[in-house]
C-alpha cells in the first residue's frame, strides 16, 4: 500500500483501475477498503483512488480537533502530493460531508461530486445518535464491536438482517479484520459528524453533483434533501428504495450501475 505526505501527516492509499481519477473518501471509522465493493467495478472506468482518512487505517493519527473541514484540506492537499490537479470526488456519509467541504472550498479541483447518505449541517437527532456512538465505543474499549452492535443496524434494514444473516456476518467479520481505529482517534472523528456544517458551502459547489438517500435511512434521512438539492445548483437527486443508510451494500448491484452512469456521464 503506498503512502505519501500531505498537511504534514502520512496519508495511506490505495489506486486501481485506469481513466480519470476518482477519489473515495469513507465514511465514519472506515479505511479505504469499505469501498472494495464499488472499486470492482468503478476500476473499469476510472482510477479509483480510496484513501484513509487522518485517524483511520494505516494513515497517521495526529493528535488535535478534527473537522469536516480539516478533513477536506486533507484531502486537497493529498491530491495535490500525488499530483491530480482534478478530480471526480465520491463519499458516503462523512465521506459525504467531507466532500461537500471540498467542494465549496476547493471548487477547481472538483470534475463531478456524488453525495450518498449525506447531510449539510448536524441536527439535534444526529448529534444523539452520534453521542451514543462515543458512549458504546468508551465502554466496549474496541471501536469495531461498536461498529458491528451500534453502528450496524442504523446502516442496514431489519429485512436484510432477517434475509442474509450469513451476509451480515461477512460484513462484520470484514470490519474485524480492519486496521483498528484507536478510540481517541474515532472521538476526534465523530466530533467532526457532530460539529458538521456545510451550509454556507452548498451554494459554492459548482461541479455536477449527484445526491443519493437511501429510502429508509433514520440518521440521514431525506430530510435532508431538500436543502442539498435546492442549494447545490448543479444537482440531481436519486433514492435507493429498500434501503437504509448503506445502499453501498444493500444493494450493490443497483448502487453500482446508478452511480456509474453519473460518474460517466460526466467524464471527459
Amino acid at each position: 500500500m503506498p503512502k505519501v505526505k500531505a498537511n504534514n501527516f502520512n496519508i495511506n492509499y490505495d489506486k486501481q483501475g485506469t481513466g480519470e481519477p476518482l477519489i473515495l473518501i469513507p465514511y465514519l471509522t472506515a479505511d479505504h477498503a469499505c469501498y472494495a465493493f464499488q472499486v470492482a467495478e468503478y476500476a473499469k472506468h476510472f482510477t479509483c483512488i480510496s484513501l484513509d482518512l487522518r485517524g483511520t487505517g494505516e494513515s497517521d493519527k495526529p493528535e488535535g480537533a478534527y473537522s469536516t473541514e480539516v478533513l477536506a484540506d486533507d484531502v486537497a492537499a493529498f491530491m495535490q502530493a500525488l499530483g491530480i490537479p482534478r478530480a471526480h470526488i465520491s463519499g458516503l456519509s462523512l465521506g459525504a460531508a467531507v466532500g461537500m467541504w471540498v467542494a465549496g472550498k476547493y471548487p477547481d479541483c472538483v470534475t463531478s461530486l456524488s453525495l450518498h447518505s449525506g447531510w449539510s449541517k448536524t441536527d439535534p437527532f444526529m448529534r444523539t445518535i452520534i453521542e451514543g456512538f462515543q458512549v458504546m465505543a468508551k465502554a466496549m474499549g474496541s471501536v469495531s464491536e461498536m461498529v458491528v452492535l451500534a453502528l450496524f443496524p442504523w446502516c442496514l434494514t431489519p429485512e436484510l438482517y432477517a434475509a442474509k444473516p450469513d451476509y451480515i456476518k461477512s460484513l462484520a467479520d470484514f470490519v474485524r479484520t480492519r486496521p483498528v481505529q484507536p478510540l481517541a482517534s474515532f472521538i476526534e472523528q465523530s466530533n467532526a459528524v457532530i460539529g458538521h456544517d456545510a451550509d454556507l458551502q452548498l451554494a459554492r459547489i459548482k461541479a455536477p453533483t449527484q445526491i443519493t438517500f437511501g429510502r429508509h435511512d433514520v440518521a440521514t434521512s431525506i430530510r435532508f434533501a431538500d436543502r442539498l438539492k435546492g442549494s447545490i445548483g448543479n444537482s440531481e437527486l436519486l433514492i435507493f428504495e429498500g434501503c437504509a443508510h448503506a445502499p453501498i451494500y444493500e444493494n450493490v448491484a443497483e448502487f453500482n450501475g446508478k452511480t456509474l452512469q453519473f460518474l460517466k456521464r460526466h467524464a471527459a
